[in-house]
């Protein structure tokens, strides 16, 4: 399959706010305006959200901002690898007004606040500052951008109306602390790496999706970054599939083989194909299930840590212990 990548700022929709066919391709950076994107237009079918991860030595972070027009949904995580304790909020509201999102990404402050749940996201000299508080529990932690970072940007059409811009944002130093019950713990610099997702679009009712991430050194001493996915791009005509080099993007144009199992999801997940053969090993493993009417989702989300090789142009890339994750999502929204 041959993609276009972009070289030039679009927008997402044309002004009669379909999926403008100028915009269907990827891009090594943040190209496509999706400020359409806004929950007025096309109401109950637009979704927008900002999900970080951040891997550390000693814990596993994330928060998410998401509305879905209808309800607005925040979350915080927080694992303790030593110990395998986790904590967890997820809160619901109706409407749309728990949460302020920017119409792109790095606009203006992205918030949530639902009950004891609260998230800021915020551009700051240098990278994006991330805190998320969940009573007992919060981090707050910069995720850095080095010069020349770049990060898999992609609009993906399933039809005229119904399509998704995400970037997925990889390999980014990460600093900061972590607190649990009043215990403070640093976040690292130079062994924590934070994960980005970006979406806004307008969704089928029910989808399936797959998405693998990780960071860390190769065997060389180089930086790489997988990000992966699957089964909601097929036929599309575009994937999400790049490794990253030292921060230099290399895209993947083929659809990749994903193999594993559900009922062990404790299992090595192996994805391979179009030169790349990586394997999750887990170390935790996430399930959550949701169903609050017009709202139902199921994730198995496991995290642990890659080994494998991508072998491009001749040259092999070896990478061993790079922390991330892997999942299947099944979404009825």
């Amino acid at each position: 399959m041959r993609e276009r990548e972009l070289t030039y700022p679009v927008s997402l929709t044309d002004a009669h706010g379909r999926f403008n066919r100028e915009a269907h391709g990827w891009a090594r950076d943040n190209l496509v305006d999706a400020s359409a994107i806004d929950g007025r237009a096309n109401w109950g079918r637009n979704k927008r959200w900002e999900y970080w991860c951040v891997v550390t030595p000693t814990h596993l972070l994330a928060c998410t901002i998401s509305s879905l027009d209808y309800l607005c949904l925040g979350e915080i995580f927080v694992h303790e690898r030593a110990t395998h304790r986790s904590f967890g909020r997820t809160r619901f509201a109706p409407g749309s007004r728990w949460a302020r999102l920017p119409g792109n990404l790095e606009g203006t402050v992205a918030t949530l606040r639902i009950g004891d749940v609260r998230v800021t996201v915020e551009e700051v000299e240098g990278g994006t500052r991330i805190r998320a508080d969940g009573g007992r529990f919060s981090f707050d932690v910069t995720a850095e951008r080095p010069p020349h970072h770049e990060r898999l940007a992609v609009a993906v059409p399933w039809d005229d109306r119904r399509f998704q811009y995400t970037v997925k944002d990889v390999g980014r130093p990460a600093r900061g602390h972590v607190t649990v019950h009043g215990v403070r713990r640093e976040v690292p610099e130079g062994q924590s790496w934070a994960i980005l997702d970006h979406g806004r679009g307008r969704w089928p009712r029910e989808i399936t999706w797959n998405w693998a991430a990780g960071a860390g050194r190769g065997s060389d001493g180089r930086t790489v970054g997988l990000q992966l996915g699957g089964k909601w791009t097929v036929d599309t005509g575009s994937t999400e599939n790049a490794v990253l080099i030292d921060g230099r993007l290399h895209k993947i144009s083929e659809e990749l083989v994903w193999d594993y199992d559900l009922h062990d999801a404790a299992a090595p997940w192996h994805i391979h194909g179009a030169g790349l053969d990586a394997t999750l090993t887990p170390e935790h493993p996430k399930r959550a299930h949701t169903n609050v009417g017009i709202l139902a989702s199921s994730t198995t989300q496991v995290f642990g840590t890659w080994s494998g090789t991508w072998t491009h142009g001749g040259v092999v890339v070896a990478f061993d212990s790079l922390a991330g994750f892997a999942e299947e999502t099944h979404q009825l929204w």
